[in-house]
C-alpha cells in the first residue's frame, strides 16, 4: 500500500508522529485487510449492525476449526470463550489464579504490558529471564522451576516470544508444564503471534504440547496481530481442561461484554477458511521482509545483531555496539527520522536495543535502515 495511502490512517501508527518520521515501533502492519474481512465489515456497515455483541457470536467455532486446521489441535469448544483483547484475558484470569500479592513469572525481554498486566491483577513481577545464545533464546527452566519453588504462583508466557520472536520447542513447553504442576502452578500463555509462525519451526500451542499442559495451562489469542484487527476489540480464552473452563465461566459477565461486535465479526472471517489463502500471502511477504532486513543489516549497521525471528513482524536487533545509550531509539527517533520501540521497555535485558516492525513494504524497510546507517556511518 503507498505511504500516501497510509498516512491517511489513524490508528497510532501513522499518528503518534509528523509526516517527516517512518513508524516502526507498534506492532500495527500496512497491509490491506484480508478480503473476508473487508466483506463483512462492509456489510455491517451498510446495515447499520453496529449494535451489542450478541451472546454467541461464532468466535467459538471459528476458532475451534482454525486451531484444526492450522496447528492440528483440537480444542474442546466447551473451554473456549472471548473478551475485548488478549491483556484483558490474561488480567481476568491472573485474579482468578492468584491472591493479592503473588508473585508471577514473566520472561524478559518481554512484550512490556506483561509487567503492568500483572501488577493490574494484584500480582508481583517475578523476573526470570530467557536464556539467550547464539542461535536464539530458550525458557529457563531451572530459573522458572526456583521461582515457582520460592512460591510464585503462576508463569505468564508469551509463545511465540515477543520482542525475539522465538518459538518454543514443544519439549521445553511439556517441560514447563511438568515443573508447574508439580509445584501447584498455573500457566498462562499469550499466543496472539503463534499464527505467523514460518514453516522452519512450526508452532506448539502450549495447551497442545501434552497432558500436565492442558490440566494447568490458559491460552489467551486473538487474530488481531496477525489481521491487523486491534482496534476491534475481540480475544479468545482458552481452558485447558474443565477446571479452567470452569474458572472462565465464573468470570464476570462484563469480560464477554467488552468484546466489540466488529471484533467478532472480524474475528470469525479472520478463522474462516476463506481467509487462509491470504495469510499464506502474508507469511510469504514477512518471510521475505525479515530475510531482507538481515542484509540490510548486515549491510548499514554490520555491527548490529540480529536474528531473524521464527514468527511475526517484529525484529530484536542489538544496537549497543554503536555507542547510541541504553534506549538507541531515542537518538534515532532524533536524528534520523525514525520511530523504533524503546528496548528497555521490554526489561533491563533490553539496553542497547530496538524492536523493529517489518510488516510493510520492502522499499519502506529500506529506507529506514538506510537513514539509520546514515547515522552509524556518523
Amino acid at each position: 500500500m503507498p505511504i500516501a495511502e497510509l498516512r491517511q490512517r489513524t490508528s497510532t501508527k501513522w499518528r503518534k508522529y509528523g509526516e517527516d518520521v517512518l513508524p516502526f515501533f507498534v506492532a500495527e502492519t500496512d497491509y490491506a485487510l484480508a478480503p473476508a474481512i473487508t466483506e463483512v465489515l462492509t456489510r455491517a456497515v451498510q446495515l447499520g449492525d453496529t449494535g451489542y455483541t450478541p451472546p454467541e457470536p461464532g468466535v467459538r467455532e471459528a476458532f475451534v476449526g482454525f486451531a484444526e486446521r492450522r496447528w492440528g489441535w483440537r480444542v474442546d469448544p466447551s473451554h473456549v470463550f472471548w473478551t475485548g483483547d488478549v491483556m484483558m484475558g490474561v488480567v481476568e484470569i491472573l485474579r482468578r489464579v492468584i491472591e493479592p500479592g503473588e508473585r508471577v513469572v514473566v520472561m524478559p525481554p518481554v512484550y512490556p504490558p506483561f509487567y503492568d498486566t500483572v501488577e493490574e491483577a494484584g500480582g508481583v513481577v517475578e523476573r526470570v529471564p530467557l536464556l539467550a545464545h547464539d542461535a536464539g533464546w530458550e525458557i529457563d527452566l531451572l530459573g522458572v522451576e526456583a521461582a515457582l519453588a520460592g512460591g510464585a504462583r503462576a508463569v505468564l508466557l508469551c509463545n511465540p516470544h515477543n520482542p525475539t520472536g522465538t518459538v518454543h520447542a514443544p519439549e521445553a513447553l511439556a517441560a514447563l508444564a511438568d515443573i508447574a504442576e508439580g509445584l501447584g502452578a498455573t500457566v498462562i500463555s499469550d499466543e496472539i503471534h503463534g499464527p505467523l509462525t514460518y514453516a522452519q519451526k512450526p508452532f506448539t500451542p502450549f495447551l497442545a504440547a501434552s497432558e500436565s499442559a492442558r490440566r494447568v495451562g490458559y491460552a489467551v489469542t486473538s487474530a488481531s496481530k496477525t489481521f491487523n484487527l486491534a482496534g476491534l476489540k475481540c480475544a479468545v480464552m482458552v481452558g485447558g481442561g474443565d477446571a479452567q473452563a470452569k474458572e472462565l465461566r465464573a468470570l464476570p459477565w462484563e469480560v464477554e461484554w467488552r468484546t466489540g461486535l466488529f471484533g467478532a465479526l472480524s474475528n470469525v472471517a479472520a478463522y474462516s477458511p476463506e481467509s487462509d489463502e491470504w495469510l499464506q500471502s502474508l507469511l510469504a511477504a514477512l518471510d521475505a521482509n525479515r530475510l531482507l532486513l538481515a542484509d540490510l543489516i548486515a549491510e548499514h549497521l554490520p555491527q548490529a545483531r540480529y536474528l531473524p525471528p521464527d514468527a511475526g513482524f517484529l525484529a530484536w536487533v542489538d544496537l549497543a555496539a554503536y555507542g547510541w545509550g541504553d534506549n538507541p531509539a531515542v537518538k534515532v527517533l532524533r536524528e534520523a527520522k525514525v520511530a523504533l520501540h524503546h528496548g528497555p521497555l521490554f526489561g533491563t535485558e533490553g539496553k542497547g536495543h530496538v524492536r523493529i516492525n517489518f510488516g510493510c513494504d520492502p522499499e519502506l524497510l529500506r529506507e529506514a535502515v538506510h537513514r539509520i546507517g546514515f547515522l552509524a556511518r556518523g
